[in-house]
């Protein structure tokens, strides 16, 4: 099975190419959307009780949607191919991107910020000197889990055209193509793994000696 996969590839490679870059070019671009929203959001509503909480119900609320009917839903309003599968993906990441963020910058002790501030740290400083490196293995959880919620959820894109890796598993599929699915399937899998494991080491390298051990 793998060595047909293999022929297959071979046979197809600027097929394959322009799909894997095309799921890369959604998955990161979503990822970094959803980043530019989530962690301004996240910092303007650390001092905001009720506003930290509707985020929060917000986030819940887009979680609770299939990645699948969320694409379909979009269809009527943007019609199909890259941009409403961005907008799309981009909606996917900003769940656990939005909860971890708030709550990371709104778990830290509160003894810490109230010494912080007695010892005349200004907002600024309070926020990038003290609840930022608290945060980071909490921020750094989200996007890991983001990541990977992203780049198997750019599988659907393909549905309405966006195009990505998943158009050799869903043409795979209804041809019963085991060879074409893999083509596929195998790199979605890699990828998810290795953003695992890349934003994994990423928060260890990143999270302060002392929070580390």
């Amino acid at each position: 099975m793998l060595l047909e996969t293999w022929q297959y590839l071979m046979e197809h490679p600027d097929r394959f190419s322009d799909a894997l870059l095309t799921h890369v070019q959604l998955s990161i671009s979503a990822l970094l959307l959803a980043a530019m929203l989530c962690f301004p959001a996240a910092i303007v509503a650390v001092r905001r009780e009720r506003l930290a909480l509707g985020f929060v119900n917000v986030a819940n609320v887009l979680r609770t949607l299939p990645s699948l009917a969320l694409l379909a839903l979009l269809m009527p309003l943007l019609g199909t191919g890259f941009a409403p599968s961005l907008f799309a993906l981009t909606l996917i990441a900003l769940p656990p991107l939005l909860t971890h963020s708030i709550t990371g910058l709104r778990g830290v002790d509160a003894d810490l910020v109230d010494a912080a501030i007695g010892m005349g740290m200004t907002r600024r400083e309070l926020l990038f000197k003290l609840q930022l490196p608290l945060a980071l293995p909490t921020l750094f959880a989200g996007l890991r889990t983001a990541a990977v919620q992203v780049i198997s959820g750019a599988v659907l894109a393909s549905f309405i055209g966006g195009g990505g890796l998943g158009d050799f598993i869903t043409a795979g599929i209804a041809g019963m193509s085991m060879a074409q699915l893999l083509v596929g399937a195998i790199p979605v899998a890699l990828m998810a793994l290795l953003a695992d494991y890349f934003f994994g080491a990423l928060q260890r390298l990143m999270t302060s000696p002392g929070l580390r051990a």
